[in-house]
């Protein structure tokens, strides 16, 4: 049985591959790109496609390259697979070093097994180191010269905010929080639970992000969902593919907005003062559907999935269909194309002058369901009054070689105290800092 298994696996991964081959999408990336993004129709295959790029990591002296008038500096390497950076008010730098944690129902059936194969040659297969460790640069050249562990015995943590005396994390499957005071190196007590998040055996998008209103007051929580297209049922959905509020204080938490796959990054626009989202939508449709995008997020909202798509847009595989749901879908403020995987959001501060002072910089990790690769690189979406106002730039590129291997892959983003921008690579195991060249 164990060889028939196998066996099976390997004639899946070759058949995916060779629809990878033969499923070339138009190399224009500017399908799926903007307020009102095309959408080309549904094209369904037995085996998707899969073309993903291999993780190698840097070479020695290799970095990614950013804009001219810019320099990319190494502001901490060796790291454990850091997905999420957060900058503290004194300037030091938290970095989540995580990964997956074991999902033993999210890996049976043949599927299953075949994506478990993918991920590991993404590079996201190590067991998850579970702190958060303190970066310093002392003496402001770019270089963290002090590295420690501020936290850990954590679960698969992800978001961080800091409100007040009290650092909130975002693990998988709860929010915690840990005393701070200004300038220590080490929390100097154990992590006590706020409230539990939606987890489970299967817990197909482990990753929590979560951000504090402007008072403090309240929590806002991502939670993807638990399947590609509810496929595991509507039950094991409840309470994921949202966005949740919580009150601090107590604990209690409401739904804030739905229908979300799977959001990440979470961020306050500066001018208006809303809450913006990056969001990886549905694979499986196509190598241009359907279109991951950057929206606000409305009080209330529900934006489609799992039933429909960019609005009305419906979504035949998801049984029993639902006319209701679909009729009240938002349709999301600006698409960012299809497979991308946007993960990392932060709005630039006015720091960083030129045509990168108003937007937001998303770090999108890269497509696997889509032939040509696209994403493995960090954009940048200029606003103008408070909304999107033209097509992504690319801001750091050079994630993956000329003959196809991932060096690295951009998650989280941050701006730092001098507006300098942060980034998380999860294969390249470093966080780069981004500053115009002196």
């Amino acid at each position: 049985m164990k060889n028939k298994t196998t066996a099976t696996l390997s004639l899946l991964v070759m058949a995916s591959l060779v629809g990878a081959c033969a499923a070339f999408a138009a190399d224009d990336e500017s399908v799926g790109v903007g307020p009102n993004p095309q959408l080309p129709p549904p094209s369904k295959s037995l085996v998707p496609t899969v073309d993903i790029a291999p993780a190698v990591g840097w070479p020695q002296g290799g970095k990614p390259k950013a804009p001219a008038g810019f320099q990319v500096t190494a502001l901490a390497t060796n790291l454990d697979h850091p997905r999420w950076v957060t900058v503290l008010p004194n300037g030091d730098v938290l970095v989540a070093e995580t990964n997956a944690p074991p999902k033993p129902e999210d890996a049976k059936g043949i599927k299953g097994k075949v994506m478990k194969l993918v991920q590991k040659r993404a590079g996201a297969a190590p067991a998850s180191a579970n702190r958060i460790t303190l970066l310093r640069d002392t003496d402001g050249d770019g270089v963290a010269d002090t590295r420690q562990v501020f936290v850990q015995g954590l679960h698969s943590p992800y978001g961080m905010a800091l409100v007040g005396n009290e650092l909130y994390i975002a693990d998988t499957d709860a929010v915690v929080k840990v005393p701070y005071q200004p300038g220590q190196l080490q929390a100097a007590g154990q992590p006590v639970k706020v409230t539990d998040l939606p987890a489970g055996e299967i817990n197909h998008h482990w990753t929590k992000n979560l951000i504090a209103s402007a008072d403090g007051a309240k929590l806002y929580v991502t939670v993807g969902s638990n399947s590609n297209v509810a496929e595991n049922g509507i039950p094991a959905e409840d309470g994921r593919a949202a966005i949740w509020e919580v009150d601090r204080a107590s604990g209690a938490k409401r739904l804030f907005a739905s229908g979300l796959r799977n959001p990440n990054g979470l961020a306050w626009e500066p001018q208006t003062k809303a809450l913006w989202t990056v969001v990886n939508e549905r694979d499986e449709l196509g190598n241009d559907l359907v279109p991951d995008y950057l929206t606000s997020v409305k009080e209330g909202g529900f934006y489609g999935w799992p039933w429909s798509y960019w609005g009305d847009h419906v979504d035949d595989r998801v049984k029993p269909p639902r006319a209701d749901m679909v009729a009240k879908a938002t349709v999301p403020d600006y698409g960012l194309g299809s497979h991308r995987a946007p993960l990392g959001l932060a709005f630039a501060d006015g720091k960083l002058q030129g045509e990168f002072a108003s937007g937001a910089f998303i770090g999108e990790h890269g497509s696997w369901n889509r032939n040509p690769r696209v994403g493995y690189k960090v954009v940048f979406v200029p606003f103008l009054g408070g909304k999107p106002s033209g097509p992504p730039v690319d801001f750091l590129t050079g994630f993956v070689s000329d003959d196809g291997k991932a060096l690295g892959r951009p998650v989280g983003v941050a701006i730092d105290r001098s507006g300098a921008v942060l980034v998380a690579d999860d294969v390249g195991n470093t966080v780069w800092r981004v500053a115009p060249a002196k």
